[in-house]
């Protein structure tokens, strides 16, 4: 098992995968082989393969509290999420001290929209197994429900005990989120604008947040920057544009005071500003590109456009308007808005020498 683990670790998940299929082949018995197996499939979002391996717990194992567990968590990944309850009740009325059953209980009925039930199945759940994953889950919900100081204290838990980094390090991700969530209370999450979403879940500054009757030009977004730097006090060093020098670019770079040059130039010390009309390609250097800019601490990234759609943390400060399918929304600038995200401590830019 330890083999299969490294495998699964090191991101090799086909080699994992069997690896874990001949485990089970020789220790059909073994409860730890087939969980993983089946996590290592949730994972990779194979929801019908995980559900399949959950029918095969209950070929191996019969009408049990584990393999119930298993076809529940699967159920919920498939959002059938009746059936999914009724499997894991079934669980814990074989079993009902078992901590993964009650942990799966409390995401079926958050997906539900139950949240007092899911809290109270989250609580036993760590209360019979402390876990780091229900701590998270725990915050969400709680952060959902607009109780921001109960749900950072749940991720505080969540990052302290951790198993891995990488589950220590989303934890203090999630942090930083319900954090800018808080900003805006008393309001919960469900009635902020996209825009105001779009901060608290990234960090990134919107300029364009407001509906407008058309969607904002290139000389629109520029100008908004322009006031945001001006309002902030920013000063840059040198405008680096990374893809395409647009018109508008040479205008930035004058209304700064600051040379116009191309990715070759970029010093990270001169305190930069990069540029695209939109996050580029990985094998531009973009993302390279970008990440020099945070980890130097010194300069923003900004970007013109940005898909709303995207599911990727964008590796930008601030962003012009965002767009659906490829076409900008109407909307509007709103300098005080875009100021007050800019100040905020956990925003993306906060702390970075800006002249």
């Amino acid at each position: 098992m330890a083999r299969a683990r490294y495998l699964a670790r090191e991101g090799r998940v086909a080699d994992a995968e069997s690896a874990y299929r001949d485990l089970l082949k020789l220790h059909p018995d073994l409860k730890p082989g087939w969980a993983e197996y089946f996590e290592l499939l949730r994972s990779q979002g194979r929801t019908e393969d995980a559900l399949r391996l959950a029918e095969g717990a209950a070929a191996q194992f019969g009408a049990a509290a584990f393999p119930c567990t298993l076809k529940g968590a699967a159920l919920v990944d498939l959002q059938r999420y009746r059936e999914a309850l009724a499997s894991l009740e079934q669980a814990l009325e074989h079993d009902p001290d078992l901590a993964l059953a009650w942990h799966e209980l409390g995401r079926a009925a958050y997906r539900l929209g139950d949240r007092n039930r899911a809290l109270l199945a989250l609580d036993r759940a760590f209360a019979l197994e402390p876990h780091s994953e229900t701590l998270k889950l725990r915050g969400r919900i709680l952060r959902e429900a607009g109780r921001y100081e109960a749900a950072e204290v749940a991720f505080e838990g969540a990052a302290q005990s951790a198993e891995h980094d990488e589950q220590r390090e989303e934890a203090e991700r999630e942090i930083l989120v319900t954090r800018r969530y808080a900003f805006y209370a008393p309001r919960k999450p469900q009635d902020l604008s996209p825009a105001e979403r779009w901060f608290a879940d990234t960090g990134t500054v919107v300029l364009t947040p407001d509906p407008g009757p058309v969607a904002p030009s290139d000389e629109t977004l520029v100008e908004a920057f322009l006031e945001l730097a001006r309002d902030r006090g920013w000063r840059f060093g040198q405008v680096v544009a990374a893809g395409p020098t647009l018109a508008v670019w040479q205008t930035l770079a004058q209304q700064l005071g600051a040379p116009l040059v191309g990715r070759d130039a970029f010093a990270p010390a001169a305190h930069p500003v990069v540029v695209a009309p939109r996050p580029l390609s990985a094998d531009t250097g973009w993302p390279a590109l970008a990440a020099a800019v945070a980890e130097a601490g010194s300069g923003l990234v900004y970007v013109l456009e940005y898909p709303a759609e995207s599911r990727a943390a964008p590796a930008v400060d601030v962003i012009g308007v965002l767009t659906d399918s490829g076409q900008r929304r109407p909307r509007m600038p709103n300098p005080a808005h875009a100021m007050s995200q800019a100040q905020h401590p956990v925003a993306r830019c906060a702390g970075r020498r800006l002249g």
